[in-house]
């Protein structure tokens, strides 16, 4: 059999060329029969074009990077990657390695072996400085140059075989002499006379459009990407009225996202409403307790529409239990800040006395039904909205469900109070508040 129809790379290529759904397949087995399997489990990769055939998904094939050959595994994982950002490829490519437990190991080509490896791969470039010649290509192109008469004779050895099997010799079969695809066309019936394939690789190659766009080598430009954040990040401030007289900026500035409004919950362990039953409450309008098992919880989003402010579509809120992650513009977008009366809950806030902070922000405060609320709530007065639910039972417990439809009461109560604050504050449809 010819080398080349067992070359790995030739295989993925003209299996890729193809386009058959079923031309590379990923088994646990040589046989013909195998079923497709993960790639992590797999042992061979099967091709069915142009003939059937199995090669072990461990073959070093000839794509040299650092050095070393890449694996036949390396190589089919980077293509079925092909779309995806090089971060992207990189984090997928550590997952693989996790699943194959340490017994073999993913390459990781660098942005420009990839982009060599893929455009060669679906047939855009007929070369790759990455990739080694076949060693019947190696010994043909060394006859050739050896000597004047060598090409000759090597030329006729070729057609010599070709000539005895009867099988026509075309630009793929001299792919070592570097004949141009147009060459075998340019023949007339798909036969090559040697002497002419040396004057066909004398020509000179018309490029393709990555050479014309990017050069042989493709530049990397993702740094460019870090240059240009901070002046990404920056807004302007001037206001509407800037951009209605700049006639290039009121063409193309794009209107701003309004932010998501944000709710504090408070992480105390005693409070009734947590990141892990707040969505329950505040969305579903009915309370259960907080799963503690769900303390992982740093974030949450619940939608609800304010009709006063933006009846049309609803308002993302985001929760959180701290203001660790806060920029100093976060505190703008603080809507309401539920709290069991500790002081200690402050702290970290831009407001640390409650008294300031209540004169900025809603403060809510949610307690049983029929206990009093502890001193400090009674306190701050106005300023803390108390709300009590009912006492929490367990399923099936005698009057487990009495009162509990009180729970969507208080819970449009809150949100009436929140939405009151809001629009006092400032929030509109488009916009939010600059200050609070």
């Amino acid at each position: 059999m010819d080398p080349s129809e067992q070359d790995p790379l030739l295989l993925l290529r003209h299996s890729i060329a193809s386009a058959t759904p079923s031309a590379i397949v990923p088994t646990s087995s040589s046989d013909p029969s195998a079923p497709e399997v993960n790639l992590a489990q797999a042992t061979h990769l099967r091709f069915t074009y142009p003939n059937p055939v199995s090669i072990p998904i461990d073959t070093q094939t000839r794509f040299i990077s650092n050095g070393s050959p890449v694996d036949l595994r390396s190589i089919y994982f980077a293509w079925l990657n092909r779309e995806v950002a090089i971060p992207e490829y990189n984090d997928a490519a550590t997952k693989l390695n996790e699943e194959l437990a340490g017994s073999a190991t993913v390459h990781k080509f660098a942005f420009v072996e990839r982009l060599d490896l893929i455009t060669w791969l679906e047939g855009a470039s007929e070369e790759s400085e990455h990739i080694q010649p076949l060693s019947s290509e190696r010994d043909a192109a060394s006859a050739i140059g050896a000597a004047p008469g060598a090409a000759t004779a090597a030329g006729g050895a070729i057609g010599a075989a070709a000539a005895a099997s009867a099988v026509p010799v075309t630009s793929a079969g001299l792919k070592g002499l570097a004949v141009p695809a147009s060459a075998s066309a340019r023949a007339g019936r798909g036969t090559l006379d040697p002497r002419l394939a040396q004057i066909y690789n004398g020509e000179r190659r018309m490029a393709d459009r990555n050479t014309v766009l990017r050069g042989i080598k493709p530049t990397d430009f993702s740094h460019v990407r870090k240059l240009a954040a901070p002046f990404m990040s920056k807004k302007p401030t001037s206001g509407t009225n800037g951009i209605v007289n700049n006639p290039v900026l009121a063409l193309n500035q794009k209107p701003q996202r309004r932010p998501d409004p944000i709710i504090l919950l408070s992480p105390s362990a005693s409070s009734l409403l947590r990141l892990s039953n707040a969505k329950a409450f505040l969305e579903g309008g009915r309370y259960v307790p907080p799963d503690s098992s769900a303390s992982s919880l740093s974030i949450l989003h619940i939608q609800r529409t304010m009709r006063d402010i933006d009846p049309s579509r609803p308002m993302r809120f985001i929760l959180v239990e701290g203001p660790e992650q806060f920029k100093p513009e976060y505190w703008n977008r603080v809507v309401a800040v539920f709290t069991t009366g500790q002081a200690w809950q402050f702290k970290n806030y831009q407001w640390s006395n409650p008294s300031d902070l209540f004169r900025h922000v809603l403060g809510i405060y949610i307690g049983w039904r029929g206990d009093q609320p502890p001193e400090s709530i009674r306190a701050y007065g106005h300023r803390v909205m108390t709300c009590f639910v009912e006492k929490w039972r367990e399923p099936g417990a005698p009057g487990a469900e009495t009162g509990r439809w009180r729970d969507r009461e208080v819970v449009e109560n809150i949100w009436k109070a929140i939405e009151n604050n809001m629009r006092i504050k400032g929030w509109k449809r488009d916009t939010a508040p600059l200050s609070i």
